[in-house]
């Protein structure tokens, strides 16, 4: 299968940074206590993961390979369905705790733009593919239930590879926080990527990490 684990930092490029306009606008009406989302977890994976392929499928540039453009619909449709501070404060670890306001909202906004740019990438080569996905199903989570593991399957011309998105409950519905692919957690791969530059340039050393890597060729 060539779906590759784009998790290192190394393998980004540039696709510009902040969220557009309508991930924008969902994030500020959830913060403002909007309805909340009353989607299932398997629902809200299928549908997001559908709703941005379709997306894909009908932009021109996107269908081409245009990363840029997979980028934005990628922040269109796919970041509303995810809590990326939650995952920004479990990678960034302890140092969260004594992160300021401003160093908090400035890892958040760096780790997340990393975060789409990732998955836009990874969209990006799966259109040169013949790829389908997967969702085998599984039962409802409890009623009281906050965390839960939604598994999925991609299918590229026969290999099949299972990802698993890990989902928080809040006031805005569920949350997708964290994706395993061939066994490895985000979170946990990235934890050990931060924890070297927290050593050496503390927190505000990782956003500066963060943001180079973010605006490199």
């Amino acid at each position: 299968m060539k779906l590759p684990i784009l998790l290192s930092l190394g393998l980004l490029g540039p696709m510009g940074a902040g969220l557009a306009p309508a991930a924008q606008a969902q994030q500020a009406q959830q913060a403002q206590g909007a309805t909340a989302d009353s989607r299932a977890p398997e629902q809200l994976v299928k549908s997001t993961i559908d709703r941005v392929m379709a997306a894909i499928k009908g932009d021109a540039g996107a269908r081409a390979g245009d990363p840029e453009r997979t980028y934005q619909l990628v922040q269109q449709h796919f970041l509303p369905a995810t809590d990326f501070r939650l995952t920004t404060q479990y990678a960034v670890g302890s140092a969260w705790a004594s992160a300021t306001p401003a160093q908090r909202d400035a890892l958040f906004k760096q780790f997340q733009t990393l975060l789409a740019r990732t998955y836009a990438l990874q969209l990006t080569q799966l259109q040169a593919q013949n790829t389908s996905f997967k969702y085998p199903g599984a039962a409802a989570p409890a009623a009281n239930a906050t965390d839960t593991v939604v598994r999925t399957s991609v299918v590229t011309d026969g290999d099949t590879m299972p990802i698993d998105y890990r989902l928080r409950k809040s006031a805005a519905g569920w949350r997708i926080y964290d994706i395993n692919m061939m066994g490895a957690w985000m979170i946990q791969v990235y934890r050990r990527q931060f924890a070297a530059q927290l050593a050496s340039g503390g927190v505000d050393g990782l956003i500066k990490y963060l943001a180079a890597h973010n605006a490199a060729p």
